[in-house]
């Protein structure tokens, strides 16, 4: 019997139908189903990096010098001449004699200029950090940032209270070996430590004052002039060893004919002057931590006693007393 017109109408339908719910489930696997995540590669294993390990120390190079340098390596070392590009490391000694200067550098972080007469110790040196100590004279840190790294440079002054410190910038500080110490800022900011961690920021154009024992003075204006006030003898000098006072601002350096002068915390100090014969030209210089330089200088005679007389052989030696004198 043959089948009717509805139902051969119904059966190609009915085939794509099945053909459609067959090919679901293939085209789910093809084109939606997620991919499997890779695996994760295989790493090595990681090493523990200590903490010496991640402040590697670096290398202070001595890189620039002029006169009289000398270094000496550790507390219980000999002093010896400086060499260019010669590497310090921490308790490393350096100073400079008069009328000489040297500059440190700790890579592209921080640069040191040392002046005349001054003396540092070598603290610690690694990629974030550089502490110095200043014993005594003068020195003008200057610090650059650099992207993504954060270099902080301390410089500690010795038989004192003061610690300055800095991320960016560059100050000058002086010391006169005894804890007086005067800090003045020319770029950036410092941050300067006194008696019992109490601090002020020193801007730029700024100086502050730690004396031993005592906190920070209120920052102020750097001045832009220095003073030397002297107290010379007057008149001819008969005695060959003359002292003299003097005073200038407090924590400045002073010198005589370019030989440094110790200072007190108020800024006096006293010169021992050894004349010769005739005229003395005596010069004192004072420079502060901003740059200004303040020149004196006199003239000291001296006149020696005349020599003693003496008497001829068979010559007596009468005292008239007074008896040319009216009565």
């Amino acid at each position: 019997m043959a089948a009717s017109p509805s139902h051969r109408r119904q059966a190609p339908f009915l085939i794509g139908l099945v053909l459609i719910l067959a090919a679901l489930p293939v085209g789910w696997f093809v084109f939606l189903r997620e991919p499997p995540a890779p695996l994760p590669p295989s790493e090595p294993p990681r090493r523990v990096v200590t903490d010496a390990e991640a402040k590697k120390a670096v290398e202070l190079v001595l890189s620039s010098f002029e006169g009289t340098v000398d270094v000496k390596h550790g507390e219980a070392g000999t002093w010896e001449p400086a060499r260019k590009d010669m590497a310090l490391r921490p308790t490393d000694v350096v100073r400079t004699g008069r009328g000489s200067w040297a500059v440190l550098l700790n890579g592209e972080s921080v640069e040191l200029r040392m002046e005349a007469e001054t003396e540092i110790s070598v603290e610690e040196i690694s990629n974030e950090l550089s502490k110095v100590m200043l014993s005594s004279g003068l020195a003008t840190a200057t610090v650059r940032g650099r992207p993504n790294v954060r270099h902080t440079f301390v410089l500690k002054a010795k038989n004192g209270d003061a610690e300055a410190s800095t991320s960016q910038g560059t100050f000058t500080m002086s010391n006169n070996g005894k804890g007086t110490v005067s800090v003045g800022t020319r770029e950036g900011d410092v941050k300067l430590t006194g008696k019992e961690g109490k601090y002020v920021i020193v801007r730029a154009g700024q100086r502050s004052i730690v004396r031993p024992g005592k906190e920070p003075s209120a920052p102020e204006p750097i001045p832009s002039t220095m003073f030397v006030r002297m107290e010379w003898p007057t008149g001819p000098q008969r005695n060959r060893e003359v002292t003299v006072v003097g005073h200038t601002d407090p924590g400045s350096r002073v010198t005589m004919d370019g030989a440094s002068v110790p200072t007190d915390e108020n800024g006096q100090f006293t010169l021992n002057l050894s004349l010769k014969d005739g005229a003395n030209l005596v010069k004192v210089a004072a420079v502060g931590v901003g740059g200004a330089r303040q020149d004196e200088q006199h003239e000291l005679t001296l006149v020696p006693p005349p020599p003693p007389s003496r008497k001829r052989p068979g010559t007596i030696e009468v005292d008239a007393g007074g008896i040319w004198d009216p009565p």
